[in-house]
């Protein structure tokens, strides 16, 4: 029997996880793409609706789908964090100064902690890669909005920027997870039934 810490941190079907994560930062993208306007409040509402959405969604579906209980809390926590950075962003009077601090603090607490992650399961699942991968583009977010002087319209358009990079990697990424599984499914079906 194998030992529980190498056994894959995710359970079958965790593919739905990153895609849908992926297709909810694509919308974003897509709004800040096509608008004209980059304010604070714009940035703040964008990211507020994206941060409750995703952090609720998202978050809720990994907590089902990974099996490890340090997996599941870093998820979870980074699920809490999200939802937490997106009633604020809808809630506090809007500012550059709001908007360029909740994203880098956001974005450092939830971009550590899913490199984190991905560190800790290196080795037992190709979800770690990709895991590793997010957590560092969201980590430079990060360092993107604490580092440079930001005036709306680039802080609005790095956060969108992100959202497109991100969205897109994560559903290649899941889709990769989803034709990863199948051969070992099928496998283990193949296996199943040379035994009965």
């Amino acid at each position: 029997m194998a030992d529980a810490r190498d056994a894959a941190p995710e359970r079958a079907g965790y593919w739905l996880v990153p895609v849908l994560r992926g297709v909810l930062a694509l919308i974003p993208a897509a709004v800040i793409t096509f608008s004209p306007n980059h304010s604070p409040a714009f940035g703040l509402a964008v990211f507020g609706v994206w941060a409750l959405v995703s952090g609720l969604v998202t978050g809720a579906l990994a907590l089902r789908r990974t099996s490890e209980a340090t997996i599941r809390a870093i998820f979870g926590a980074n699920a809490v964090t999200t939802v937490i950075a997106g009633i604020l962003a809808l809630t506090v009077a809007p500012s550059l100064a709001l908007f360029t601090y909740l994203v880098s603090v956001w974005a450092a607490i939830t971009g550590i902690a899913e490199l984190i992650a991905g560190l800790r399961s290196r080795g037992r699942t190709a979800a770690a890669r990709d895991w590793m991968t997010a957590g560092v583009l969201t980590a430079l977010l990060a360092l993107v909005f604490l580092l440079f002087p930001l005036d709306p319209v680039t802080a609005v358009g790095f956060l969108g920027a992100y959202f497109v990079v991100l969205g897109v990697f994560l559903v290649i990424g899941g889709f990769s997870l989803k034709w990863a599984e199948r051969p070992a499914t099928a496998g283990g079906a193949a296996t199943g039934s040379e035994h009965s």
